[in-house]
């Protein structure tokens, strides 16, 4: 799988186990979302993602 649609994939399913761990386990989960959340506006504006750096490191192509 290339990088871009891995990513959105990771991002993806992060946010559906934050939301399955708010629901399920403790409300507090809820800021593990925002967290996402403010990654993806951060990566939007600075051109920059910690995910894709870890991922190119693990050997994901573009």
């Amino acid at each position: 799988m290339k990088l871009n649609p891995m990513l959105r994939l990771i991002a993806g399913l992060m946010f559906l186990l934050s939301l399955a761990l708010t629901q399920y386990v403790n409300a507090n989960w809820l800021w593990f979302s925002v967290f996402i959340a403010a990654n993806l506006i951060q990566s939007a504006f600075t051109n920059w993602c910690p995910m894709i750096t870890l991922l190119k490191k693990l050997g994901v192509k573009e």
